[in-house]
């Protein structure tokens, strides 16, 4: 999983995205201190690995990984250009998903590229950058298809919808406002728009206001209600204070947090928004030499999970042995779960659910 972090100069982005990738991306107080997107794989935080380790007394822990990509800081103009606007776009395309950082405290010691903070304006300013890239794919788009259904009628249907697509965003409104049948889905997927990519809007704010979500922070606010326009989802994180996380031993994190009033890292509740917005889930392999984590998409069938570890248990699939991880939790072993029936055996039709332990049987 691929997440591009944008945002406009001087937001915290940088910061953000050194936090929780501990890459040392250069941050400044400057625009275009980021030139070249800076990339930082994380591990997913899952405690259920550590049970398993423990029941199977594996070796080793593999948890699965999210990749950051800190995409420079955007300007006004950057579909045309402006700044190092085009390559920063091209970085965008991508990535699965966009982490939009914006800033919503005061400070100043530190500068806003358009002199004050107002995140509607910021998001406004991006999003439209977005925007004006897509309409120049779709316009080619469309003089391509344009000559090809004179010969082909049958390409009106799609010829139609291309310009649909194009009217929604010259209304200023982004494609993943929209709503699509499944196979108007895949055709939108396979155009790779950069506004039909799902976002989490990171509310970056101060220290004070972490504790209670910014419920009284009028700027956050405006971001939430925004964001549900958009099927979008918010995360309220204080890059600073992430910054000091990260510093920290797993103990003295948990402690630090407890301190501040709070249950989880900005880091996590970021993980677990990215997860629910591209509908992922997690099912667990476990044995003596090591237990890991994979991530598949919501609805996968077992072949194709058994894939993601090595396609040739995809072609070969014969069935999957699978547990529940509360139930082997509950009885201890593998052993206890046999005997009390809990270890089912499913065939290639059965969809994954989170969680899951599987063994996978195949034959190639």
């Amino acid at each position: 999983m691929k997440l591009g972090i944008v945002g406009l100069p001087n937001v915290g982005k940088s910061t953000l995205f050194n936090a929780i990738t501990q890459a040392g991306a250069e941050s400044a107080n400057y625009p275009f201190c980021t030139i070249e997107p800076n990339v930082g794989v994380v591990s997913v935080p899952d405690e259920r690995l550590h049970k398993l380790k423990e029941i199977y007394n594996s070796q080793k822990i593999v948890p699965t990984a999210i990749e950051f990509c800190d995409i420079a800081g955007l300007v006004r103009g950057a579909s045309k250009g402006e700044g190092l606007g085009n390559k920063f776009l091209s970085h965008i395309r991508e990535v699965e998903s966009i982490i939009h950082v914006v800033r919503c405290f005061e400070d100043p010691n530190v500068v806003h590229v358009d002199g004050s903070v107002d995140p509607l304006r910021d998001i406004e300013t991006i999003n439209l950058e977005l925007i004006f890239s897509d309409i120049e794919i779709l316009e080619r788009r469309i003089q391509k298809t344009q000559k090809a259904a004179k010969a082909d009628k049958s390409l009106m249907s799609e010829l139609n919808f291309i310009n649909k697509l194009k009217d929604t965003l010259e209304d200023n409104k982004c494609i993943r406002t929209m709503d699509f049948t499944d196979d108007e889905q895949t055709f939108v997927n396979q155009l790779n728009l950069l506004t039909s990519k799902p976002v989490i809007y990171v509310t970056n704010v101060c220290e004070d206001e972490l504790a209670d979500e910014a419920a009284d922070n009028p700027l956050v606010a405006k971001v939430r209600e925004f964001a549900s326009s958009e099927n979008a989802q918010v995360v309220v994180a204080c890059a600073q204070i992430e910054a000091e996380i990260s510093e920290l031993e797993e103990d003295e994190k948990k402690e630090f947090l407890a301190d501040l009033g709070l249950h989880e890292s900005g880091l996590d509740k970021l993980i677990k928004a990215s997860y629910s917005l591209l509908g992922l889930i997690s099912y667990l392999t476990a044995g003596p030499k090591e237990v890991r984590a994979w991530t598949v998409k919501m609805g996968a069938k077992a072949p194709e999970a058994g894939g993601k570890i090595h396609s040739d248990i995809e072609r070969g699939f014969i069935r999957a042995e699978t547990i529940a991880f509360d139930d082997l939790v509950n009885v201890g072993t593998m052993s206890a779960a046999k005997e009390k029936g809990l270890v089912r055996l499913e065939g290639k039709d059965y969809i994954v659910k989170d969680g899951d332990v599987i063994l996978f049987r195949f034959n190639v």
